[in-house]
């Protein structure tokens, strides 16, 4: 197959005609959100009434490479400038899942202060910050320059710019290679998929090992999670598509571990030398059972999109009508995809809790719902409080014991609406 290339982009988005990976025309249509806010970027108060940036929300499957992909790429510098607010370090369940990852490459690999770990998309440090503690070389890359300085503070030597196979380049002719690349939620971001793989290739030692995490189509497709849609996620991926991406730049995934995390996601260990394990040839197989590399197993996806929007919207109007009070919980990207697609704002919401402190005080894409400390849900005790951020549902209700304790319901929304009454 041939590398897909990319067009340079020269104005807010592009709509894309071939596929990411593979170059293939043959691209199916499969779900449209419609025309949608970005959903990472909050709102100030003081452009409440300003009108913000719209672009298309649709995915399509390649019939070539079974890759699923959004048609709309939108400008890397558009989607991840003007102070980017998501910081991983204010997530509790994330950092155990990443000191605990960290912990079983120490493990088993043969580090020491030779080495050298390197993080795409490193954020503010949250992950690498594990291996310094033990005394192991790292850096991280990241385009966001909040993020970027929170890791400096932490010790992360990070560089504030975007990876791709041009700095990949460069690095190695520094003299850096890496023995562990991590990737954590990172590869569905990137336009140029070949360029970013390639680069990854090149920056690998021989022996090195690169770590990958992303969420995985399968959980996505069957428990409806269509809010893990939106731009900064241009692809969603399956391990026969990824498969196929790895193999045309000279890497070879060898081992694949799924993971609950962020409503099932795969950990995808790749090098240069083939190896599978059994793990591989049994995600392979069981994609090709259940039909997963042809366009009929996406036949119904939209249809029950729709029928999880019909159902909540009617529950939410149901309570409304009853005279209750309704907040949300989670200011993340899944939310505002979910809050603009289902058509629910400040008519239906109060508003939405979240504990990053860089969101609070801001507003939500489209919906303009004002974001405040998840300690107005006891102060102000609403009915019920719709749980936007459901892939930490259990991190959120241990957090939230206070509030279900004096009547607090909390409305999970995927994959079907339902009611969580509160604790005894």
């Amino acid at each position: 197959m041939d590398n897909a290339t990319m067009p340079e982009l020269t104005k807010a988005s592009e709509t894309i005609t071939k596929c990411r990976s593979c170059g293939s025309e043959r691209l199916v249509p499969i779900l449209d959100l419609g025309t949608t806010p970005l959903a990472d970027r909050l709102v100030t108060p003081d452009k409440a009434n300003e009108p913000e940036p719209m672009f298309p929300l649709k995915v399509c499957f390649c019939e070539h490479c079974s890759l699923v992909q959004i048609t709309e790429t939108v400008a890397p510098e558009i989607l991840f400038a003007d102070a980017y607010p998501y910081y991983s370090s204010f997530l509790p369940a994330l950092l155990k899942h990443s000191r605990d990852h960290v912990l079983a490459r120490l493990a088993d690999r043969d580090l020491d202060a030779s080495s050298l770990v390197i993080e795409l998309a490193s954020n503010d440090g949250y992950l690498l910050r594990n291996y310094v503690e033990h005394g192991i070389p790292v850096l991280g890359i990241d385009p966001a320059d909040g993020p970027a300085a929170a890791a400096e503070k932490v010790g992360v030597p990070t560089l504030c710019e975007f990876f791709s196979e041009a700095l990949a380049e460069r690095l190695v002719e520094e003299g850096k290679q890496a023995d562990i690349i991590h990737g954590n939620n990172v590869l569905a971001h990137v336009a140029d998929t070949n360029g970013f793989v390639s680069g990854i290739a090149k920056l690998l030692k021989p022996t090195g090992l690169a770590v990958i995490e992303a969420p995985y189509l399968k959980p996505l497709i069957q428990h409806v999670e269509f809010d893990t849609i939106y731009h900064e996620h241009l692809c969603y991926f399956s391990v026969t598509a990824l498969d196929h991406l790895f193999r045309r730049h000279g890497l070879f995934l060898n081992h694949v571990e799924h993971l609950s995390i962020h409503g099932g996601s795969l950990r995808l260990f790749v090098e240069r030398v083939e190896n599978p394990k059994d793990s591989v040839k049994k995600a392979l197989a069981e994609e090709a059972e259940i039909g997963m590399m042809a366009a009929p197993y996406f036949d119904d996806f939209a249809e029950r999109v729709e029928a999880l929007k019909t159902d909540l919207r009617a529950m939410i109007h149901e309570l409304k009508a009853a005279g209750k009070s309704i907040a949300a919980y989670g200011a993340a990207a899944k939310g505002a995809t979910l809050l603009n697609y289902c058509g629910l704002s400040v008519n239906e919401l109060d508003f939405v809790a979240d504990r990053n402190v860089h969101k609070q005080g801001q507003l939500m894409p489209g919906a303009r719902l004002p974001v405040r400390e998840p300690e107005a849900l006891v102060t102000d005790q609403p009915d019920y409080v719709l749980m936007l951020a459901w892939n930490f549902a259990d991190e959120i209700l241990q957090q939230q014991t206070d509030y279900r304790r004096a009547g607090g319901r909390f409305i999970v929304p995927v994959p079907t609406p339902r009611i969580i009454e509160p604790e005894d």
